[in-house]
């Protein structure tokens, strides 16, 4: 846990530094467009009158949420605990709650680029229910340090042509967002994580833990708006 800490903090430290170097992920700004905050925790009361395990339920729910605040997108979740995992076996079953990425919710079909120089570290699709759906892992290198960005709930067109290995510059297009019907069930949205060590994952990642895994991930796992520089959301990330 020491030397997850130690490495940590300098990828962290290297991130602040550098933040000038950063893309944007999408096409548009997010600190020069209308967002939302999400909420996917037991505070959001409005939760208690949706079905999130049913789809197209969920999916109205999110879509006319963004349209009543006039907003391109939602964003937010990291370490959030959340309820809309309730009833999802994948999560039931060990009882995993807390999120370990941001969520981007916004339109299907939407444009992603890669924020900085990268190389494709693996990709999949997780496609049981619940899941990430189409999945790409980029690999970075800044400061002679190694980190990884996890991008979830693609669309399939999104993994054709991909070879491991692969080189893309900062600011390619490379992945689009999945309809529910492809993107693991979910509304469409990003799962967007940033990981500091892959252990013999490929493809995919846990993108939730439970509350007694909270500590070991943290640190594996640091907030993802080191990279998303969303004025918006407070960075939890510890130092």
């Amino acid at each position: 846990m020491e030397m997850n800490r130690n490495y940590y903090q300098k990828v962290v430290a290297v991130l602040q530094k550098n933040q000038h170097l950063v893309g944007q992920l999408f096409d548009f700004d997010f600190n020069k467009t209308p967002l939302l905050i999400s909420n996917n925790s037991d505070t959001n009361t409005d939760l208690a009158t949706v079905n999130t395990t049913n789809t197209k339920e969920f999916s109205l729910y999110a879509k006319q949420l963004l349209a009543k605040h006039n907003a391109v997108a939602s964003v937010g979740g990291y370490l959030e605990e959340r309820v809309i995992y309730r009833g999802r076996p994948l999560f039931d079953q060990d009882n995993r709650c807390i999120h370990l990425g941001i969520d981007i919710n916004t339109k299907a079909g939407a444009t992603i680029f890669t924020p900085l120089d990268s190389r494709v570290h693996s990709f999949a699709d997780n496609d049981r229910n619940g899941d990430y759906g189409p999945t790409i892992i980029l690999e970075h290198e800044l400061d002679n340090l190694t980190f990884y960005t996890l991008y979830g709930h693609l669309s399939r067109n999104s993994l054709i042509g991909l070879s491991n290995k692969t080189i893309l510059a900062k600011g390619t297009p490379f992945a689009q967002l999945g309809r529910s019907s492809e993107n693991g069930n979910w509304p469409p949205h990003l799962h967007f994580q940033l990981i500091l060590d892959m252990g013999k994952h490929s493809g995919d990642f846990p993108g939730v833990c439970t509350r007694e895994q909270l500590e070991h991930f943290r640190y594996i796992c640091p907030d993802p708006n080191l990279i998303l520089q969303i004025d918006l959301l407070e960075k939890t990330t510890q130092v």
